[in-house]
């Protein structure tokens, strides 16, 4: 049985230039992920981000000119 470190080694050296795009591009999405989730979950957000919880809906009632967004 191997070790389970070996599954986890990376020959940097052999790493071609998409694997390198792709690493980093992982990385970054992950750290911004991180960061939006601090952001979404923090306290002192809510008020904010409860008072723009409408807009997807407010967005359909442009158009029609009915004020209750039936056709």
């Amino acid at each position: 049985m191997s070790r389970l470190s070996d599954y986890f080694q990376t020959d940097w050296q052999a790493m071609t230039t998409n694997d390198w795009i792709g690493t980093i591009l992982t990385v970054v999405i992950f750290l911004l992920m991180v960061g939006a989730y601090f952001y979404v979950f923090r306290p002192k957000n809510r008020e904010k981000l409860e008072a723009m919880k409408h807009i997807p809906f407010e967005e359909d009632n442009e158009n029609t000119g009915d004020p209750h967004g039936r056709k």
